[in-house]
């Protein structure tokens, strides 16, 4: 099972890419399950959403507990259910909290929920995140450009292992990367086996 994580700060394309790695695959005839986070389909999800267009520090919390119980059912429902399972705001969503607590919650969550060598991390320059936030039609509580600089910085400390892909560019050339390192890892997987 080919297990893909993509993650990244609101406004990074995480959805968009994460579609195009699905098509790649579907377009070879695998089975593709994509679980974005917070997920509408259960009350984890939707309770974090609500709460991530709350404003306050315990909305904040309450945000963080859902995102993460939305993360570990999808686990739970979808892990070795398909030939490729695509995992979207997986462990990245710890980078909203304090560094210190941030710290210790990405490396409990990757220990405790399943990590791979495709973890991808989409990475934009905040002001260019601003700008495409506010075209939206709901604002998140960090939708500022001085959180937006904050969990950046967090975020990048954290996915230093990942592979970091510049989605400030072109979707076309963003996706192009993805592609290259998908494909090296596949053939990668794939002399291991043989």
């Amino acid at each position: 099972m080919r297990y893909i994580i993509v993650d990244g700060l609101d406004g990074s394309g995480k959805d968009t890419h994460a579609n195009l790695i699905m098509e790649k695959y579907l377009s070879k005839g695998e089975n593709v399950i994509v679980r974005t986070h917070p997920s509408n389909d259960n009350p984890y999800g939707i309770k974090a959403k609500k709460a991530l267009l709350g404003k306050g520090k315990i909305k904040h919390i309450m945000a963080s507990v859902y995102y993460a119980l939305d993360v570990i059912r999808s686990v739970r429902l979808y892990h070795q259910k398909a030939e490729t399972v695509i995992m979207v705001r997986y462990l990245m969503g710890v980078a909203y909290l304090p560094f210190p607590m941030a710290k210790l919650l990405y490396k409990f969550f990757s220990f405790v929920l399943p990590t791979s060598n495709y973890m991808f991390f989409l990475d934009v320059e905040p002001d260019e995140l601003l700008k495409r936030l506010l075209k939206r039609n709901e604002h998140e509580m960090f939708e500022n450009l001085n959180d937006l600089m904050k969990v950046r910085e967090k975020a990048m400390e954290l996915a230093k292992d990942w592979h970091t892909i510049n989605t400030g560019q072109s979707i076309e050339l963003a996706q192009k990367d993805i592609n290259n390192i998908l494909e090296k890892l596949d053939k990668d997987a794939s002399s291991k086996t043989i």
